[in-house]
């Protein structure tokens, strides 16, 4: 709630049982998982720690993080993130319109978009902000159609494990959805290695080292150049001896480097492709935690007016969707079952939309400098954003031989 609602107003209700959805995941993840079970991590806090690292607060129409909008369209809303300069430099294709310096001062940009979108309908104008690769997405009042948690395909099944050695996960992942799955999983005893690209590695380095430490610690990391052949021979061998892949690029991204992830689990019973997008691997559409939230149906507070939409939490449907990852591949790993895991930011937090919540009897009050949620004799506190504190250092990116990644991983054997 600390991060839902106007800047200068009071704090609101999620739409759906979004607290209630972490904690159901966490609940599996421990039950299949006693290391983490006897840690008692805060579930529902685990969708803050970005804002709490970060100092991010609450901004009505605006992401916590600032690089994006909720936009008034001719027959609706939308929301659009722009927090690249690449991005900005896309917005003249976007609304055909001719290049204008003001696109390049953020407050005038942003004014400049604002007004045209207002002419525009949000299919089209959506639809075309996809194609050329921008983060883009209708604004429903309600949550979308019932859609499934996650799809599965390839599908192998074998004995469950019994391995002395540990899980082999090789992360492929950035930003916030697939690190935090993965950090989960070392922390249930997994092997975990982080592998990034050297010329284009994880955006969330640039952010704070609090953050990146406490979705990275516990791993070790390698940077490996995936089109160049020495680089490729190793990873390939790496790819060979790992139990599950865990990534978090377009589906076309990995195909054209000419690594198939239906080929990988077919020549091994039991291993498992997790693949986490924006919209699923049938889309290549671009999409962010924020964003995500809004085309899944999270942009209304409950009782909200039509024309009052804003953003709900801070990329909501990055934590989310990385605690159901983390309890799918514990699960399937449990029951010893293989194949590619397709898991969307959007399903996942239309899932946790579609979650019923009774408010009737709640009320939001303040006290002093404070919000308190009333409902009946029952007082709570709106609580700022928290984050656990990370268990070590996340790795550094430097280039490893071949032989010493191997080596390591046969150490953790």
């Amino acid at each position: 709630m600390a991060l839902t609602g106007p800047a200068d107003d009071a704090p609101r209700f999620a739409p759906g049982a979004v607290a209630s959805a972490a904690l159901g995941a966490g609940a599996i993840i421990e039950s299949l998982a006693p290391a983490i079970a006897s840690e008692k991590l805060d579930w529902a806090g685990m969708l803050g720690e970005r804002a709490a690292a970060w100092g991010h607060t609450r901004d009505g129409r605006r992401t916590a993080g600032g690089a994006g909008r909720l936009l008034r369209a001719m027959d609706g809303w939308l929301a659009i993130q722009l927090p690249r300069d690449d991005d900005w430099r896309l917005v003249p294709a976007w609304l055909e319109i001719e290049p204008d310096p003001r696109l390049h001062e953020r407050e005038r940009g942003w004014r400049l978009v604002e007004d045209d979108v207002r002419t525009r309908a949000v299919d089209a104008t959506v639809e075309r902000a996809r194609l050329i690769g921008l983060a883009c997405a209708p604004a429903p009042r309600a949550p979308v159609e019932p859609v499934p948690l996650f799809t599965s395909s390839s599908e192998t099944a074998s004995a469950p494990r019994t391995r002395e050695r540990p899980l082999r996960v090789l992360d492929l992942s950035t930003l916030w959805a697939g690190p935090l799955a993965t950090s989960l999983l070392a922390r249930s005893g997994a092997s975990v290695l982080k592998v990034e690209s050297p010329d284009r590695p994880d955006g969330a380095r640039n952010g704070p080292a609090a953050f990146f430490d406490l979705m990275n610690a516990g791993k070790r990391g390698a940077a490996l150049d995936l089109t160049a052949a020495s680089d490729r021979s190793t990873f390939e061998a790496l790819l060979e001896s790992a139990d599950v892949v865990v990534e978090s690029a377009r589906p076309r991204a990995l195909r054209q480097l000419g690594f198939d992830a239906e080929s990988w689990v077919g020549a091994e019973a039991g291993r498992l492709w997790l693949s986490i997008t924006g919209y699923g691997r049938a889309h290549e559409w671009i999409a962010f935690g924020d964003d995500a939230a809004i085309a899944a149906g999270l942009g209304f507070a409950p009782g909200a007016a039509e024309d009052d939409p804003c953003f709900c939490g801070d990329a909501l449907a990055d934590p989310l969707t990385g605690l159901h990852a983390a309890a799918i591949a514990l699960a399937f790993v449990a029951s010893g079952r293989g194949g590619v895991l397709d898991v969307s930011l959007r399903d996942v937090a239309a899932c946790a939309a579609a979650l019923p919540i009774d408010l009737a009897a709640t009320e939001i009050g303040r006290e002093g400098e404070d919000f308190l949620v009333r409902d009946g004799e029952l007082v709570a506190r709106v609580a700022a954003p928290r984050a656990r504190a990370a268990v070590g250092s996340a790795p550094p990116l430097t280039r490893a031989s071949r032989e010493r990644l191997e080596a390591e991983w046969r150490r953790t054997c």
